[in-house]
């Protein structure tokens, strides 16, 4: 009905049958049965037909009116969905495990939002298997994690290999030892770890039982920045992912990495994960398009 009330006003707006036609890009008699169809699904007469010519009724002119208000309506709603459908292109949810907030993430948001300022961009934090969570059941668009993942219906693209490393603040008397640092090095050495419960605490956990090493624990905090400063006050050391320990940290922190060996053992893979199946925007794909050409060919070992 809409269709045909747009067709009856646009008659009544042009004063022609005629001029009305070639607006709609229809022929004379198929507007006409438009007319003819409205009419009887009403029950009134829009027009009085005198010859050739078609004068709109009082009934026609209520007619009008509403036809005139349906038309603003629609064009209303036309323009919502527009907007609607423009800024759900430009949402970009992304899910980030804990360790990949504190050490990739923030770069690719970065890069990323430079070159699309209009973004709007929403982040859900967690473990990986929160994140995975999310990714799969379409709260997020893709997802940041600290591991590869091996799920049906999830893409897992490998990004970059890292592996933990000892920091210690510049003049730490293993900076002037003659020769390679060592896991025995370690052995009561004041060290700030991270927290019970997250997976680089395993991963140390595990290392210092397999080399039977027992650092002197000063401090169990799960914030690489925190752990950062901290470090050159307490003269401690601390195991962190390479990914994280950038030049300038170090140097605006007073700090070194030292190279061990045995911590290769620690390496873990960052990948990026997202739906196979989910109709993806176009915000989305270019995230996913452009996160995968930023690791192009690089893997840190």
């Amino acid at each position: 009905m809409f269709e045909d009330l747009n067709a009856f006003a646009v008659i009544v707006e042009q004063s022609s049958l005629n001029k009305a036609s070639k607006l709609l890009n229809l022929s004379q008699p198929a507007l006409s049965r438009k007319i003819a169809k409205l009419e009887e699904e009403l029950g009134v007469n829009l027009f009085d037909r005198r010859g050739k010519r078609l004068e709109i009724t009082s009934t026609g002119r209520f007619v009008y009116t509403f036809a005139l208000e349906q038309r603003q309506r629609q064009l209303r709603f036309l323009q919502k969905l527009s907007q609607h459908k423009n800024e759900a292109q430009s949402m970009l949810t992304l899910g980030a495990s804990l360790t990949t907030l504190q050490t990739t993430l923030p770069t690719l948001v970065e890069a990323f939002m430079s070159k699309h300022p209009q973004t709007e961009l929403k982040l859900l934090t967690g473990k990986t298997h929160e994140i995975v969570a999310f990714v799969r059941d379409k709260k997020a668009d893709a997802g940041i994690v600290g591991s590869a993942i091996h799920e049906a219906g999830l893409r897992c693209i490998p990004l970059f290999d890292d592996h933990l490393e000892l920091v210690v603040p510049i003049g730490h008397e293993l900076t002037v030892k003659t020769g390679t640092a060592s896991m025995k090095d370690l052995q009561g050495l004041p060290m700030i770890i991270f927290s019970k419960g997250t997976w680089y605490r395993s991963l140390t956990d595990d290392l210092f039982q397999r080399s039977g090493i027992m650092p002197d624990i000063r401090m169990e905090i799960d914030s690489f920045e925190a752990i950062v400063r901290l470090l050159p006050t307490c003269k401690a050391s601390a195991l962190l992912p390479k990914s994280y320990l950038r030049s300038e940290l170090l140097r605006d922190n007073g700090l070194t990495a030292l190279y061990l060996p045995d911590l290769k053992e620690t390496r873990r893979t960052t990948s990026l994960i997202y739906s196979e199946t989910t109709d993806l925007g176009p915000t989305a794909r270019r995230w996913i398009s452009e996160t995968r050409a930023s690791f192009a060919g690089y893997r840190m070992v």
